[in-house]
């Protein structure tokens, strides 16, 4: 299994315009000035692609999928998960457009009912097909994946977790490899679906708590309770500097960065 960390952002993105329209005076550790020198501090909007098994599976399709997918050269999508429906998570669908046309049918999206739903809504014209289409309109079909089950023949598992007053968001297991990109709390029943794993990619957000995110003490207390075999953080404000962070972290638990490829079992 392969995955491409598309990318490793906050809903803000590195750098940050805050920091811009204050002439990045405010910004932690000067991270949004590093940023635009060091492609390692750049972080657009979390988003990761699997490929395994020949399917190219997309989880999320970030406000920065467009760009996402020049930088990586991705040439097809055959599904994309859901994790939940805030912006930053789902505002690239209309995007999936080119793939949809150049695929000659639908891209099959999944996620929960409560996610599904969101997504429906901000995007009524896709589900609503209006009689002038104008640029094109992207083709896709819904599925409500809440419990384990094949996707393009590859077992997911659904992993519910607590983001905050969001309902139905939920990272994946595929294979040994999980990814939860948004969370606050995991579940003692989502514990148990991830146990065993070789790769833990896991919200970071920042240094300092918040009500809705793990914050660095918070994910690393929790990569140990999981206890995967190798962790890469992504989904990371400014605050996070890997350089100065990362010489704190166990040698098996890194800062993503986008770009990353990482293989996995």
């Amino acid at each position: 299994m392969k995955i491409v960390m598309l990318g490793t952002g906050t809903s803000h993105g590195v750098p940050t315009l805050d920091c811009m329209l204050n002439d990045f005076r405010t910004c932690p550790h000067g991270v949004c000035q590093k940023a635009i020198a060091d492609p390692r501090y750049r972080r657009t909007r979390s988003s990761i692609l699997v490929t395994v098994d020949g399917q190219s599976i997309l989880i999320d399709t970030s406000q920065d999928f467009r760009e996402q997918m020049l930088a990586n050269r991705v040439r097809r999508i055959d599904a994309v998960l859901y994790t939940h429906g805030h912006a930053d998570h789902i505002y690239g669908l209309a995007d999936i457009r080119s793939y949809s046309h150049r695929q000659g049918g639908a891209v099959d999206i999944y996620g929960s009912e409560e996610t599904l739903n969101t997504i429906r809504g901000c995007f009524d014209y896709v589900f609503r097909r209006p009689q002038y289409e104008g640029g094109g309109i992207p083709n896709v079909e819904t599925h409500v994946l809440n419990t384990p089950g094949l996707v393009k023949g590859v077992k997911v598992t659904p992993v519910p977790v607590i983001h905050g007053p969001t309902n139905g968001c939920q990272g994946y297991r595929i294979g040994n490899t999980a990814y939860l990109p948004d969370v606050k709390i995991i579940p003692d029943a989502s514990l148990a679906l991830l146990e065993g794993l070789d790769l833990l990619i896991l919200n970071c957000l920042r240094i300092r708590p918040h009500a809705s995110h793990l914050s660095l003490s918070e994910s690393l207390a929790s990569v140990h309770r999981i206890g995967p075999r190798r962790c890469l953080f992504t989904h990371m404000t400014h605050d996070i500097d890997y350089q100065l962070e990362e010489r704190t972290l166990p040698d098996w638990v890194r800062f993503a960065y986008d770009g990353q490829v990482v293989e996995s079992e």
